[in-house]
């Protein structure tokens, strides 16, 4: 079954997506510790990808490393509070969904500190 809330298209669609982006980054930054520290730590490291990188693959590489962490997040976020919203209590399938999530995480913060110390270092 198709959701009620479908059917706008055009520039209204675009128009509703933006704003319900926007909610989600408020929503985000003022419920999740872990996204906030992350979106802080992502505009200090871009501004140093600006000023280090000696080209454009370089600074591309080092932004969409940085990037991808808050990303990562995001659906991680997305994915505990769906699972909290179906229940609180514990439950095997919960725990998982929430631990894979956080793995994500954890492999995102990898691939940002792999590519920067590549970058800087070699």
């Amino acid at each position: 079954m198709e959701s009620p809330f479908k059917g706008k298209t055009g520039i209204k669609r675009l128009i509703n997506a933006f704003g319900y982006s926007l909610s989600g980054f408020k929503v985000a930054f003022a419920k999740e510790d872990a996204f906030r520290q992350e979106v802080f730590l992502s505009i200090i490291l871009v501004t140093v990808a600006v000023y280090i990188s000696n080209s454009p693959i370089e600074l591309v590489l080092l932004i969409g490393s940085t990037l991808l962490v808050p990303i990562i997040e995001l659906l991680n976020s997305a994915i505990e509070a769906t699972v909290d919203r179906v229940s609180l209590d514990k439950h095997p399938l919960a725990k998982r969904a929430k631990d894979i999530g956080s793995a994500a995480v954890f492999l995102s913060l990898v691939n940002l500190a792999a590519t920067w110390l590549i970058i800087v270092f070699y």
